[in-house]
């Protein structure tokens, strides 16, 4: 096992579409991509795609989107270890600029524990609340073997405090600020506290703040995307993730700077993209995405 990704798994419906219907009307989409979904699952396979193939800890049904899922996962040799539940999971993502609005149907009534895993040669483990029995036991177990823990704050969960606690790097989204009700500089000092080695708040196209390894705060911008090419800006953090875990694993020397450097590349190209799939980069895509935009300026 190289990495651990633990989350819900979706089957992901992304469609373009100018018009929605209501009551007894029809439209037709102009375009649509079924790919897999969820946080750190696209995380994961974002990280696959990049040459890490991680172990992945997902809630799965035994129906036939579930069926899909694992067929998807064999296709980037991601062993999947299933929680079951009775139905899985599904999202309709519609994309308009960079926003999109999303309808999830979600099964998390887990019918059996979750497994227990042999971490071996493990090197990163990486989590977005979901399964949050799975979450805390694994977190506690890769801090006792002095492996690197990811979190994903993408929304206030039961037990964000307390799993903080055996987090190495915490990526949060400016949702969870707004639910705590801090500053983004204040979610940094937060997650200082809680002991985050390395902490980041990130603000779409306003870029990343975030404290390095030394604990100085500073500002990553985001790279300047014409609005013309943007497509769909769902997953685009999921693969900020697993880009990032992706480089730490295969880059230990590099800096977290580095890291998340490489990573905003990748999201960047994702952005252009329709869907999860369609959105996964890989290493000559980062590269031309980090060449062909400059950062945007801060005010």
């Amino acid at each position: 096992m190289k990495a651990l990704f633990i989350g819900q798994a979706y089957i992901d419906v992304t469609f373009l579409t100018d018009v929605i219907p209501t009551g007894d009307e029809k439209a037709v989409a102009k375009d649509y991509s079924i790919s897999f979904g969820g946080n750190a699952v696209t995380a994961g396979f974002c990280c696959a795609k990049l040459g890490v193939v991680p172990d992945m800890l997902a809630a799965i049904a035994d129906d036939w989107l579930g069926r899909m899922f694992i067929d998807m996962a064999s296709k980037y040799g991601i062993t999947v270890h299933q929680r079951k539940v009775h139905e899985s999971s599904l999202s309709f993502i519609m994309p308009t600029g960079n926003k999109r609005a999303i309808v999830r149907c979600r099964d998390d009534n887990y019918l059996h524990p979750f497994a227990p895993l042999n971490l071996g040669d493990c090197k990163a483990l990486h989590l977005d609340g979901h399964q949050p029995d799975a979450a805390m036991h694994y977190a506690k177990a890769c801090r006792e073997k002095g492996i690197l823990t990811s979190l994903d704050g993408g929304g206030l969960r039961e037990n964000t405090h307390e799993l903080l606690e055996f987090i190495d790097v915490a990526v949060v989204a400016e949702r969870l600020c707004e639910q705590m009700d801090l500053t983004p500089t204040e979610m940094l000092s937060y997650l200082k506290s809680r002991g985050c080695k390395i902490g980041a708040v990130t603000l779409g196209e306003r870029g990343t703040v975030w404290y390095d390894e030394t604990g100085q705060e500073q500002v990553l911008p985001a790279l300047d995307v014409p609005n013309s090419k943007i497509v769909d800006t769902n997953g685009a953090g999921d693969i900020f993730h697993g880009s990032y875990i992706y480089s730490a694993v295969a880059h230990p020397d590099w800096s977290w700077k580095e890291h998340l450097i490489f990573a905003r590349g990748a999201s960047t190209h994702s952005i252009q993209h329709l869907g999860n799939e369609n959105s996964l980069p890989t290493l000559a895509d980062i590269a031309a995405a980090q060449a062909e935009f400059p950062e945007k300026k801060i005010p």
